[in-house]
């Protein structure tokens, strides 16, 4: 029964990732992502649904456009497979209770996802995306009642002091207004028990990438660098092992 689970989510996250893929390239270039059919970026044919489904019609026609057969951007089934992958592994590393919560938490997986393949490749967070996170986290926080909602709300303020600090400090060049405007997203899902770890973890993942392009010649010191998919990064870590470690450390 559970394999059963893991497959349904694999393909609700292929079929959810197709949509994901297509909105992260919109978004940024102005365009809505409500209307109008998907296109071919070379030669501009409306892509048709048979070659459109998600993974399948990228392996079928060869990574190719139909028509003009030129080769389809690797983002797009990339996108698919890590929102197919990513649905299943939510339900193998984090203890869900109830499907509210699974709905929640995969809502806020696609939505982490978009904004973290948009500043990947753009160095932009939209605030769009920003407050629909917000607002479906205040209203989950709300159904649930686990918590009070000054403490979800003071975490979030509380992270995005921090990030405001070294922004402030920094002039703007070691943080971003995008980056800090998402941590008052971070923090309330976070929540104060696990802020401190996620900060941590962010920073610490942000620096060892940051250490590793430079070594590899790919960036210099002072290169920007879009933190947003840290913070990101830092989220899923904390999810998946954020109890292992605060065992580990002796803070449970």
């Amino acid at each position: 029964m559970l394999l059963l689970e893991y497959i349904l989510l694999f393909i609700l996250g292929i079929i959810f990732g197709s949509f994901i893929s297509a909105v992260s390239w919109r978004i940024p270039n102005g365009m809505s992502f409500v209307r109008g059919r998907s296109v071919c970026p070379n030669c501009r044919n409306n892509i048709r649904w048979y070659d459109n489904i998600p993974l399948l019609s990228y392996l079928v026609l060869g990574g190719k456009c139909r028509k003009c057969k030129e080769k389809i951007s690797i983002r797009y089934p990339a996108i698919e497979l890590a929102t197919g992958l990513g649905f299943p592994a939510i339900l193998y590393f984090i203890d869900v209770t109830g499907v509210i919560t699974l709905v929640y938490i995969l809502l806020m997986f696609l939505i982490l996802l978009t904004i973290f393949i948009i500043d990947l490749e753009h160095q932009i967070i939209p605030d769009s995306l920003v407050f629909l996170g917000l607002f479906i986290t205040l209203i989950y926080s709300l159904s649930i009642n686990n918590y009070s909602l000054f403490i979800i709300l003071f975490s979030g303020f509380l992270g995005a002091s921090f990030l405001m600090f070294i922004h402030l400090i920094t002039r703007g060049k070691g943080m971003g207004l995008g980056d800090v405007k998402f941590a008052v997203l971070g923090g309330m899902i976070m929540n104060l028990k696990l802020l401190p770890l996620w900060l941590l973890l962010s920073f610490l993942t942000g620096a060892i990438a940051g250490i590793i392009l430079i070594l590899s010649g790919k960036a210099k010191m002072k290169t920007k660098i879009a933190f947003g998919p840290f913070l990101i990064l830092g989220i899923v870590l904390t999810f998946a092992f954020g109890n292992n470690i605060m065992n580990l450390l002796g803070l449970t």
